[in-house]
């Protein structure tokens, strides 16, 4: 398998599928581009005619949305167990995974994902403060149900820490305030070995990309 992704400091949709296929041990080729690079749109176009990462790429099979990747890594790795078994704990998963996918734009437009540095906590909107709430509640909610069986959302590391992965990194770099309960877990995912080599790399590029330059990523 081959994962096409954007910057590691800016692209949070790349660092998703990305950390679920490290954390898991799941063996796959990366193709890091630039969102700079004069041939993003070629090298993509390759293989997506949406021309969007992150890609990935198995053989004959190309999945252009991070959602639709890690489903087919758990469709395609059952032995993994990147969803939880238990069929109730398994639709919370999928759904509060579904919220983070199609919610939080004023989070995410205003608390852009960055690993090069950290910043005062900035004056947010009542909307940011109504997404942090929302997402500080789903955190909260999942540790106090599921915190005996481990120190993931679920107990064990599934799809919906993946997922939750880059708003971790936001809550760190801004400084946003959280109770003790989603401290452990932001100190948990943090410190994950995948999570700490992404974040290696992200230091490394210096590959500025401007707040008015569309980002070349998918969902």
């Amino acid at each position: 398998m081959r994962l096409l992704i954007g910057n590691k400091n800016y692209s949070s949709w790349s660092l998703r599928p990305w950390l679920l296929l490290k954390h898991a041990g799941i063996a796959f080729e990366e193709e890091v581009i630039s969102f700079n690079a004069d041939d993003f749109k070629a090298r993509v176009g390759r293989y997506s005619k949406a021309g969007k990462v992150p890609l990935l790429v198995d053989g004959d099979v190309v999945v252009w949305d991070s959602l639709a990747i890690v489903e087919y890594v758990a469709d395609k790795y059952p032995d993994k167990k990147l969803w939880p078994a238990d069929i109730a704990r398994r639709a919370h998963a999928r759904a509060i995974v579904a919220e983070m996918h199609s919610s939080f734009q004023a989070m995410r437009s205003t608390l852009v994902m960055n690993f090069e540095t950290t910043f005062p906590t900035p004056l947010l909107t009542v909307a940011v403060q109504r997404d942090v709430a929302r997402i500080i509640a789903i955190w909260s909610d999942c540790r106090e149900k599921y915190g005996k069986d481990g120190p993931f959302l679920f107990g064990a590391f599934s799809i919906a820490d993946a997922y939750f992965a880059p708003v971790v990194r936001r809550f760190v770099a801004y400084n946003i305030p959280h109770p003790p309960v989603v401290a452990s877990y932001i100190a948990q995912i943090t410190g994950l070995p995948a999570m700490q080599a992404w974040a290696e790399s992200a230091r490394q590029e210096h590959d500025f990309v401007p707040e008015d330059e569309p980002y070349r990523t998918g969902r």
